[in-house]
C-alpha cells in the first residue's frame, strides 16, 4: 500500500515527456504471442500491469528481457499452459490473452479478469466476437476456456464499440483462415496502435481508426520492431494538474490529436494551450472558469479516463460543470474523496455536478481506482495543507514515477512506497 503526501499551493512550470501508453502495450504485448517470432518494443513505460503480463507471457514459455523502456519478447517456443490466477486477476487487460491463445494455440483458458473496480464491465462481446470465429467456450464463475480445432474469417458486427473486444477481436482473427470483417469498431488510438504492430509481426490489417477493420491473416516472420504510441490519458494528468495549479508547463512527445476534447477543455476554462507537431504547451494562471457539460464517450468523444482528472481540475473553477458518464456505472466513486478534500460535488446516478469553491483542504484520502487515484493526487496539489493519499497500488498501474514527474515541474508530492 503506497501513502503519497501532497502540499499544495505551488505552480508547475517546465517541460514534462510523455511515457508509452498503458492501454496500447497490454494488448500489444499479448499480441506478441499470435506470430512466434522475436519481437523488440520501445517506449514501453515501467509500470506493474506491464510487469504481470511479462510474467504471464513467461508462464506461457516466452523469453523475456526487460531494459529500460525496451522490452524484447521471444516466443518462438511458447505453447499452452496454466497461467497463475493471481496474475489473470490483477488486471482487466489479462482477458486479451484469450484471443492471442486462440490465435497461436487453438486452447486458450483466463481466469475472469479484474482491474479497477469501475462498475459492471461484461465479457461478452469479447465472447461473441470469438464464437462468430469459431471458438467454442466453457465458462465458469472463475474461468473462461475456448477451443478452436480451426478458426475461420467472418463478419463480426458489435451493438456497441468495445475496445477491449476489438482488440481481442483482432488478435484471434490473425489465426483465422480467411477474411474477418469487424463493425462497429471501436476507433481509440490504441487500436490503431495494435494494427501497426500487428502489420509489421505479418499481419495484413486495415481501417484501424475507424469503425471498420479488416483481418485478412498473418505471415510467418522471424522478427519484428515496434514503438509505443505516447500514453494520451497520462498527458491529459500533467495537462490538468498543471491548469489546476497555474503555471506554464510543456508536454512533449505526445500526439496533441490524440486528446482534443481535453484541451478544448482546458481553454474552454481560460488556460492557453498551444499545439506543436509532438508537443501541448499549456499556461494557466490558477484562476478557472467552469467548462459547462462534459459527456464521456467513446473515441474520438471525452475520454472516460480523463474524466476524473478534468473533475478534479474543476474543483476551483468560477461557476458550475456537469459531468456526464456514459460508460463505467461506477467512474464517479472517487467524488466521495474528493468531497473531503472541500469539495462541492452533488452526485446523481451517471452525472455529477461541481461548483467551484474558493479553497480546498488538505486531509486523509483514498484511492478508489487508477485514475481517481491521479485525481485525489490533482486535488492534493489545489488544497492548502498537507494531504495524504492512501493509495492500494492503483497508481502505479497506469503511471511510471507520477511523483517524480510533477517534482519536476515543481510539485511537492512525494510517493512513500
Amino acid at each position: 500500500m503506497g501513502i503519497w503526501k501532497i502540499r499544495g499551493g505551488n505552480r508547475l512550470y517546465g517541460d514534462t515527456y510523455i511515457q508509452g501508453a498503458k492501454n496500447a502495450v497490454l494488448p500489444i504485448l499479448s499480441g506478441t504471442l499470435v506470430s512466434g517470432c522475436v519481437t523488440k518494443l520501445t517506449n514501453v513505460p515501467r509500470l506493474r500491469d506491464v510487469d504481470n503480463t511479462l510474467k504471464i507471457l513467461s508462464c506461457l514459455g516466452c523469453q523475456v528481457e526487460w531494459t529500460g523502456h525496451t522490452v524484447t519478447v521471444d516466443s518462438r517456443n511458447a505453447g499452452f499452459a496454466p497461467i497463475p490466477r493471481e496474475l489473470m486477476t490483477q488486471m482487466r487487460s489479462s482477458v486479451l490473452f484469450l484471443g492471442a491463445m486462440l490465435a497461436r494455440f487453438g486452447r486458450a483458458e483466463v481466469s475472469m479478469p479484474g482491474g479497477c473496480m469501475l462498475g459492471p464491465r461484461p465479457v461478452d462481446l469479447h465472447l461473441k466476437a470469438l464464437e462468430d470465429l469459431g471458438a467454442q467456450l466453457e465458462l465458469t464463475d472463475e474461468t473462461i476456456t475456448c477451443y478452436a480445432s480451426r478458426l475461420q474469417g467472418e463478419r463480426i458486427v458489435f451493438p456497441t464499440p468495445s475496445v477491449g473486444a476489438t482488440e481481442n477481436a483482432m488478435l484471434a482473427a490473425c489465426g483465422a483462415w480467411g477474411v474477418t470483417v469487424i463493425e462497429n469498431a471501436a476507433r481509440e488510438p490504441e487500436i490503431e496502435d495494435l494494427q501497426t504492430f500487428l502489420n509489421a509481426m505479418g499481419a495484413d490489417i486495415s481501417g484501424a481508426g475507424t469503425d471498420v477493420v479488416v483481418i485478412r491473416g498473418m505471415r510467418p516472420i522471424s522478427y519484428a520492431e515496434h514503438a509505443i504510441v505516447p500514453d494520451r490519458i497520462a498527458a491529459a494528468t500533467v495537462l490538468c494538474a498543471a491548469a489546476a495549479c497555474g503555471g506554464d508547463v510543456t508536454a512533449r512527445a505526445l500526439v496533441p490529436e490524440h486528446i482534443l476534447p481535453i484541451t478544448d477543455a482546458l481553454e474552454r476554462m481560460g488556460c492557453q494551450v498551444t499545439k506543436g507537431k509532438d508537443s501541448i504547451r499549456l499556461v494557466s494562471d490558477g484562476v478557472l472558469t467552469a467548462p459547462g457539460v462534459i459527456e464521456t464517450l467513446p473515441y474520438p468523444g471525452f475520454p472516460t479516463d480523463a474524466q476524473p482528472l478534468l473533475l478534479a481540475a474543476c474543483m476551483k473553477a468560477s461557476g458550475e460543470t456537469t459531468f456526464l458518464e456514459t460508460i463505467f456505472s461506477g467512474r464517479l466513486r472517487h467524488t466521495r474523496q474528493l468531497q473531503r478534500l472541500g469539495g462541492n460535488i452533488q452526485v446523481d446516478d451517471h452525472k455529477a455536478v461541481v461548483t467551484g469553491v474558493p479553497r480546498l483542504t488538505g486531509t486523509t484520502v483514498q484511492a478508489t481506482d487508477l485514475r481517481g487515484g491521479a485525481a485525489l493526487v490533482i486535488a492534493g496539489l489545489m488544497a492548502e495543507g498537507e494531504t495524504i493519499l492512501v493509495d492500494r497500488d492503483h497508481i502505479t498501474r497506469g503511471y511510471e514515477r507520477l511523483d517524480a514527474c510533477l517534482r519536476a515541474l515543481g510539485a511537492d508530492v512525494i510517493d512513500t512506497d
